[in-house]
């Protein structure tokens, strides 16, 4: 396992980030973290001279970041983010990216799971990515529908897609890392119908049960099987936090479904569904919270072209 975990943290600094050794780098991590947080310094001091830094946990995915960690986020060349609760959908994130720095997120990252994903090719991982992300730019409707009762109408605009590769190598290239996923923000207020997530659920993990949404006007009605867990959360983040933020297909063929959405979202032909924050990636909602649920073996159309069949890409 330990030779696994270094070759990945090298594979990340040598492959993904490409970086150089006078590269400022920036490795942002917790106590749930630490350790993974200190392979890459490790990694990343046989290449230059990187600085790691701890932080207190966030209480949910997309919550802000210390103010001096955004300011030093903002005044590196790279940043590596292993947390147990994710900074991407974070104005501190995108704020650096805008300002030209590269980086990667990897929120809720195991050894497991770092072992197995960050040890992929991720040149072959991006071909696809790609490939996916344009076919979302080019669509205008997508409609998900399982054997398991989703039927969610979305409408696309002229939104981008946008391609997750885990290949970070220019002035304001970001990834989560494990990569591999294309997604796009819907268009406010357009979602309507019924979403059922019974793969994971951030922040959660695996499901008991299906949770059932109720989708009208962009927004979550109600939740079926949620035992009020749920609608307390979005009742806390207020009502933009229920908006369907994100439609993702995953791309990584060494990801699988383990609980940890980082990782579950990626897995090879599945869908998830996000909700919350999409300010990041081109939508117009900012709020201190993004979650994600995962559809496994979704029909997928866009524009009324089916581009996946129970699970399996037909296109």
């Amino acid at each position: 396992m330990k030779n696994r975990l270094t070759s990945a943290a090298e594979n990340v600094i040598d492959n993904c980030l490409n970086i150089k050794p006078n590269e400022r780098v920036l490795i942002v991590t917790d106590p749930p973290c630490y350790d993974i947080g200190n392979l890459f310094f490790q990694a990343a001091a046989k290449v230059g001279d990187p600085i790691l830094v701890e932080m207190m946990p966030r209480k949910m995915h997309g919550e802000e970041p210390p103010q001096v960690i955004a300011q030093m986020l903002r005044e590196c060349d790279v940043f590596i983010i292993p947390t147990i609760m994710s900074l991407t959908h974070t104005k501190a994130r995108k704020d650096a990216c805008e300002m030209g720095r590269r980086g990667a997120t990897l929120p809720g990252i195991t050894k497991d799971m770092m072992a197995r994903t960050l040890n992929a090719d991720y040149k072959k991982i991006e071909k696809y990515t790609v490939r996916l992300a344009r076919l979302l730019t080019q669509a205008r409707t997508a409609h998900l529908v399982t054997r398991r009762g989703s039927n969610l109408y979305l409408e696309l605009g002229k939104r981008p897609g946008h391609p997750d590769t885990g290949i970070v190598h220019r002035p304001g290239d970001f990834s989560n890392l494990p990569a591999g996923e294309a997604y796009i923000a819907p268009i406010e207020g357009t979602a309507q119908g019924q979403l059922v997530i019974d793969g994971s659920m951030a922040p959660i993990g695996l499901l008991k049960r299906d949770l059932i949404f109720v989708i009208e006007k962009g927004h979550i009605k109600s939740i079926a099987n949620d035992s009020g867990y749920f609608i307390n959360i979005f009742k806390k983040y207020g009502p933009n936090s229920t908006n369907v933020a994100e439609l993702g297909i995953g791309t990584n063929y060494f990801a699988k479904i383990t609980g940890e959405v980082l990782e579950d979202e990626k897995v090879l032909s599945t869908v998830h569904i996000a909700f919350g924050n999409n300010f990041a990636f081109g939508g117009k909602i900012s709020v201190p919270i993004h979650l994600d649920g995962v559809i496994k073996e979704p029909t997928l159309y866009l524009d009324g072209k089916r581009v996946m069949k129970n699970g399996r890409l037909v296109i």
